[in-house]
This record gives C-alpha cells, sequence and structure tokens, in this order.
C-alpha cells in the first residue's frame, strides 16, 4: 500500500500501564463499583492505553505495551461515550470494547490518579473540539447586537480653548449674579484666577511672629 494512502493518525493520549478486569453484570438501577471487581491487585490483563484520533473518528486502543499487539478497541462516540466512570474510585472505568459488530464491557484501572485526570481531560477535549464542528455558529450569532452603536467613534473630548458649564439644581439664583463663584464669593478676590473656586491660605507656620 503506498504510504500517501495510509490515514493521518494523531494520538490524543498514552497511558504506559493500565490494568483490565472482568466485570460482573450491572444490577439494575446500580451504578458500577470497583471494589465489585474482587482483587484488584490480579487483573486479567495489563498493558498500555492509546487514544488515537483519525478523520473516521476517535478509539481507545489497549495495547501489549512490549510488542504493540492490539488487545481490545473501543471506538469513542463523543455523543454515546463508551467509558462510564465508577461510583467508588476516581481511578477506575468500565469500557464497552467492541469487535467484529460484537459488544463486551470491561474494567479498566489506573496506578495513579493523575494519569486518570490526564485521561478524563483528553476525552473531554475531544468532545468539545468534535461538538464545535458538528454545531459551527450561526450567521446570526456572529452579526453584532443591534443594542451596540456602529459606525465611527465620535471624539467627545475638549479642543484647546473649549469650556464647559454645569447647572446644579437650586443654585440658579446664585449663579445668576455676574462674578460670582459656586462658593459665593465675588470672583474679584480671587486676583488672577478668573471666575475659579478661591484657593485657601495656608495653615500659619509654627514660627511666625505675631
Amino acid at each position: 500500500m503506498d504510504v500517501l494512502d495510509e490515514e493521518v493518525e494523531s494520538i490524543l493520549y498514552i497511558a504506559r500501564e493500565i490494568s483490565v478486569y472482568k466485570i460482573p453484570h450491572l444490577k439494575a438501577n446500580e451504578g458500577h463499583r470497583a471494589n465489585d471487581w474482587g482483587d484488584l491487585a490480579q487483573p486479567l490483563w495489563k498493558g498500555r492505553l492509546r487514544i488515537i484520533e483519525k478523520s473516521s473518528g476517535a478509539a481507545l486502543m489497549f495495547e501489549d505495551a512490549q510488542t504493540g499487539e492490539l488487545f481490545a478497541r473501543a471506538p469513542y462516540d463523543a455523543l454515546k461515550p463508551c467509558v462510564e466512570s465508577v461510583l467508588d474510585s476516581s481511578r477506575y472505568f468500565v469500557i464497552r470494547v467492541e469487535d467484529d459488530g460484537k459488544k463486551a464491557y470491561i474494567g479498566m484501572g489506573f496506578a495513579e490518579r493523575t494519569d486518570s485526570f490526564d485521561f478524563n481531560v483528553a476525552l473531554q477535549d475531544y468532545t468539545k473540539r468534535l461538538k464545535a464542528a458538528l454545531s459551527p455558529p450561526s450567521p446570526s450569532e456572529e452579526t453584532p447586537s443591534p443594542h451596540i452603536p456602529v459606525g465611527p467613534k465620535k471624539d467627545y473630548s475638549l479642543k484647546e480653548g473649549q469650556t464647559f458649564s454645569i447647572s446644579i439644581p437650586g443654585k440658579a439664583s446664585k449663579l445668576s449674579t455676574p462674578g460670582t463663584s459656586l462658593l459665593g464669593s465675588s470672583t474679584q478676590s480671587t486676583g488672577n484666577f478668573g471666575g475659579g473656586v478661591p484657593l485657601l491660605p495656608p495653615p500659619p507656620s509654627s514660627g511666625r511672629k505675631k
């Protein structure tokens, strides 16, 4: 087969060592518990786990850590996940595997919680990307809101030499007198400061002679 004809494969996650267990049938209206799987120190199989992605989708690959021989394969559908967490631990999961149309359920366990956390993150990231690709934003979502003004922004800053006045309710009678400041004193007493608020004198120095 030509190398160019081979499908590109992306690796989303690798666990160097995982354990696989034979699990009992699920009781009605109850979730899976790793404690029901017997002696967890005696797994059915040990090997590595890879999550791979191709154009056709993603899959969980259970492989021999040395030879790469495939032990089991679980196609991952983000809309109908083949992975289920157990009720009594964050390191153990139930996986639905498929082989030639046949389905079976196996238990899977990680030695470290950090490995199970990274496993969950890898599946969540893939699910987000897939759902975003299946539901792209509609044109209406990309149009700006009608409540946001469009067009060039207006410049409301004051130009050089421009001034503005403020009207205070109830102070109209005092402001109507020419030359009167906001504090009620004449602008003539402010000297060269114009119609602004008069400056208060500094506090007397303790060394000033009376």
